[in-house]
Parts: C-alpha cells; structure tokens; sequence
C-alpha cells in the first residue's frame, strides 16, 4: 500500500484532499501539520498525523522516510506570523523538496496557480514559480498543478454583497472558472498515477465577474446593485499599495487586484456548482 504525505493539510485545499483519502482506505497517509488541533477530525487505520514547522527544515528530518508520493499545497494566501510569501511559498517547500530527496520519495505533486509563470512579477507567484524551478531540475517525478480561484476565494464577493453593493474593476466582462477544493482534491490524488509534469484545471462553469457578482447578491436576498469602477483606479490603487505597504501586507492585495484584470479560464473539470457552494455557506453571511 503506497504512502502518501499532504503537507498543509490543514487549509482549504489540504483539508479536501485528506477528506479523500480517509475514505479511501487504499492509501496510507501523512498529514503533516502545523496545528494537530486542526486534523482531529480525520481518523482512520490509514491516517498518521504529524506536527511540522514547514519553515523549519530540523523538524521534517525523517518524516518522509517511506513515502512514495508528496503533495504540497503550503503557501499563503493571507500573510501572518511575519512570514513572507518567499519564506512559505518558496522556502518550506524548498525543505519539503530537500528531504523528499533524502527520503528517496519518487514523486512529488505541488499545486501552484494558473499563468503563475506568467505572472513573475507578482510576489507570490514569484515566490511559487522560484520552487516551481527547483523542483522540474530536482530529480524527482513531479507533477505542477496549476488551479485558477478556488470556490474560498469566491467568498470576497459574498463579502460584498452582505454590504448591498459588489464593486468591480471595468466592465466586469473578465472571466473565470473556479474550482470546488473536492473537484481539486480528485485532481491532486489522480495526479499521482499520470505522467503528466504540468495540469491546468478549473471547475466545470465559466463565470463572468459580473455573473459571480450577481449570483452573490441573490444568494443573499439582496438586490443587484453592480458598481463599475474605472479600471485606472485598479492601476493607480496597485501603484499605491505597491510603493507605500510592505509586502508582506500588499501581496494578497497586488494579487487580487492583477487577477481582476485578466480572463482567468482553465480546462473545464469536477461536478461542485458555485450556486451550490454559495447557499451551503450562505448562513454565514445572515447576521
């Protein structure tokens, strides 16, 4: 029975993928963790969990020893602890990397982000795309994965809407398809079996922003009021947060602001619909 380590088990996209594989008692997993609290729920015969400072290379000494495949999904979409995207994004992984390595894992799977390589410029895609080097001249079977939004990120617009009013940059005619964290679980875990070095993927309905914006105000019950902003303001407020915030506060800004400029579409795959997602979550937004 092969062995498979999760590293960043515990966010939105780790949490799916060891949901998939504790029902599927064919796999042997390592959750490896920052906060074991966070993997209480998942228990099985096949399930080991193990707390691991990712930045910290001392802590992952042996934890791969046995393992025939690693999926990394470490990074961070909203900076804490005083960690910058180059520290996690790039650095943790880069000790994953390094002790896959030593451990003699045969492949190693990391989920990176649509047009990353494209997106260079941008502190977490630089951060992303610099392991994304190292790890095709590693040795090692690979495969990147690169998703457009998750549904979470969606979340932004229901953010909004609960205020009355979705702002949008332009015309609001961009378009994307995000994905369900299931959908993307299925993805990762398929990816272990294919020989495929790079996957581009997205959920099975294209949206535009205008779309997206409207169904969040519906979901809530209120009534579709759509601000377009000029798309100079998108340029200027970039340029601002750029030359006066550190990075590690502009970052998720920079990303989400480049993002909203451009179509953002991927092979369509999965079954989760956004409406779906939207009134499953929809009591959060109530009060």
């Amino acid at each position: 029975m092969k062995k498979i380590a999760i590293a960043g088990s515990t966010g939105y996209l780790g949490k799916c993928i060891a949901e998939a594989v504790v029902s599927q008692k064919s796999i042997n997993a390592l959750l490896l963790a920052r906060n074991l609290e966070k993997l209480a729920v998942y228990e099985g015969e096949n399930i080991t969990k193990v707390k691991v400072e990712f930045t910290d290379n001392i802590t992952l000494q042996g934890m791969l020893n046995g393992v025939d495949t690693v999926i990394s999904t470490v990074g961070i979409t909203r900076q804490k602890d005083g960690l910058s995207y180059m520290d996690v994004d790039y650095g943790a992984n880069h000790n994953l990397l390094e002790e896959a390595k030593k451990a003699g894992v045969r492949k190693f799977v990391y989920v990176s982000v649509l047009n990353g390589q494209n997106m260079r410029h941008l502190k977490i895609c630089e951060a992303k795309e610099r392991f994304v080097d190292e790890l095709k001249t590693s040795g090692l079977e690979y495969t990147i994965i690169r998703p457009n939004g998750f549904f979470s990120d969606m979340k932004d617009f229901l953010n909004m809407a609960q205020k009355g009013k979705v702002y949008l940059f332009g015309t609001g005619e961009n378009s994307l398809n995000p994905i369900h964290g299931d959908d993307l679980a299925r993805v990762c875990l398929d990816s272990i079996h294919v020989d495929d070095e790079e996957i581009e993927v997205g959920g099975p309905e294209v949206f535009t922003q205008n779309q997206i914006a409207s169904l969040a105000l519906k979901t809530l019950n209120k009534p579709v009021k759509i601000v377009h902003l000029s798309d100079w303001i998108r340029s200027f407020t970039l340029g601002l947060v750029r030359t006066f915030l550190p990075s590690k506060i502009y970052g998720p800004i920079e990303f989400f602001l480049s993002a909203m400029a451009s179509d953002m579409i991927a092979p369509k795959y999965g079954v989760h619909k956004l409406e779906d997602y939207y009134q499953g979550i929809s009591h959060e937004f109530s009060k």
